[in-house]
Order: C-alpha cells, then sequence, then structure tokens
C-alpha cells in the first residue's frame, strides 16, 4: 500500500460490483478503512472479503439510496463502525424500471418513473452528502466524489438519467463553493462506457433490432481510444481526488472516458 489514504475512512455506495467495487477496492489499496453499500448483501460481503484478503478493512452495510432514513442509518453505522467519514463516493444510480401498481395510468406511470430514475441518480447523492457534510465540516476536512457519466455532459442517454446527470453537475459546482473555505472539495468524476452491468450489449442490440457486434463498435467508436473501459480504470482517478495533494481540486467535472464525445 503507498498510504495516501491511511487512517482515512471512506463510505461508497453502490458499492458491490462494476465501478464502485473498483474504486472502493483502489481507495482500500491506498489504507483506507472502507464503508461498503447497496442493496444486496451477497455483493458487498463479496468486496468486503476482497478488501480483507488485500489486507484492508472493510465494514457493511446494506441500505437503500433512494430512502433517507436508510441513508442516515448507513452513514451513522460506518461512523460507528470505521469513525468520522472522511471522504463518500456517491456511485449509487443506474435504472428504475416502471412501477406495476394496478391501476396507474400511462400517464402517471411515467411520471413516477421519471421521479424514480432522477431520485437514484440525483437526489441520493444529495442525501448522502448531506449525511456527511457535518463531520466533515466539523473537522475542517473532507472529500464528496459523485460518479457521473458522459450523459452528463450531452445528450443520448434516457430522459430522466440524463437530465439527473446533468443535475449531477450543477450540485457538485453548488455544494462545492458552500464549502469551497471550509476544508471540504466536491468534484465529479465522469465515466464514458464502461464494462459493467449497465452496458448491456445484448439489450442494446435487441432494443436497436441488431446484432451486438453493431452495437460494440457503435459505443467505441464514441470515444477518441475506440474502445470500451473498464471499471478499475476509473480508481485511480478517484483515489488522486480522495488524497490529500488533491485539495486544490474542487468543484471540477472530470472525466476517465476514453475521450468520449470529443
Amino acid at each position: 500500500m503507498s498510504g495516501r489514504l491511511t487512517g482515512k475512512t471512506v463510505w461508497v455506495t453502490g458499492a458491490g460490483r462494476g465501478i464502485g467495487r473498483s474504486i472502493a477496492l483502489a481507495m482500500a489499496a491506498d489504507g483506507a478503512r472502507l464503508g461498503l453499500s447497496s442493496r444486496t448483501a451477497a455483493e458487498l460481503d463479496a468486496v468486503a472479503a476482497e478488501v480483507a484478503a488485500a489486507g484492508g478493512e472493510a465494514h457493511v452495510v446494506v441500505a437503500d439510496a433512494m430512502s433517507l432514513e436508510s441513508t442516515l442509518a448507513a452513514a451513522e453505522a460506518i461512523a460507528e463502525a470505521l469513525g468520522t467519514i472522511d471522504v463518500l463516493v456517491n456511485n449509487a444510480g443506474g435504472g428504475v424500471p416502471p412501477r406495476g401498481d394496478e391501476g396507474l395510468s400511462d400517464a402517471a406511470r411515467d411520471d413516477l418513473a421519471f421521479m424514480d430514475n432522477v431520485d437514484l441518480n440525483l437526489f441520493s447523492a444529495y442525501r448522502a452528502s448531506q449525511a456527511v457534510l457535518p463531520g466533515m465540516l466539523a473537522q475542517k476536512d473532507g472529500r464528496i466524489i459523485n460518479i457521473g457519466s458522459g450523459y452528463a455532459k450531452r445528450s443520448g442517454g434516457g430522459l430522466a438519467y440524463s437530465a439527473a446527470k446533468h443535475g449531477l453537475i450543477g450540485l457538485t459546482r453548488a455544494m462545492a463553493a458552500t464549502v469551497a473555505t471550509r476544508g471540504v472539495t466536491i468534484n465529479c468524476l465522469c465515466p464514458g462506457w464502461t464494462n459493467t452491468q449497465l452496458v448491456d450489449l445484448d439489450r442494446m442490440a435487441a432494443a436497436s433490432r441488431t446484432d451486438v457486434a453493431t452495437v460494440r463498435a457503435r459505443i467505441e467508436a464514441e470515444n477518441l481510444q475506440k474502445r470500451i473501459l473498464e471499471p478499475d480504470e476509473l480508481g485511480p482517478m478517484a483515489v488522486l481526488l480522495a488524497a490529500p495533494e488533491s485539495y486544490g481540486i474542487t468543484g471540477q467535472v472530470v472525466s476517465v472516458d476514453g475521450g468520449y464525445g470529443v
């Protein structure tokens, strides 16, 4: 371990797989104590086992990022187990399927789906940030890293997802401004096409009535390096944004995306 984060408690939401898992492992490799949260205990336990096998420490909390009560309880449990949360990685996000409640009109179902997806991809970051900011401000030191998207800066994604990720950049900048002189930095780390469960090539091919090879070629062509990135490529930048030497970086949008949309 290089130890840049030794003694720091890092909370990663959506930590059970994909980018969240990779960032958690990278933080642990640099000495951090890890608080891991998501809705799936088995996935969290697997990541915690990887952290432990590498000589690190992790505390697992099953939590729903779309619930204020659950978010506050997760923050409290992690702080109690590992100490004041020094770094928050707001990674929870993705897609929420339409509600199946009986009696909903199509308009009501669409309205609720939009709100649910904005909640998961934007409001969840606000809730978790508000839960940890008092502790960070009290110690005059803290880092919040919001995980955005290539669609946070351009069109192309679903309406709710794109609106939420654009909003996440606004939240990052506005919140960073409110704490800029109080020891806390807040930045947005944006991946592009990354090899996670969200990039389901079979589903995308079926939706566009084509084949997987065609879909892969299309999305690879959208970045300068002509490839789909791996989740582990996000970890080093997340560690840098969490490390002491990054104090001069705040309110920024940083992309690790192979040159997506350039």
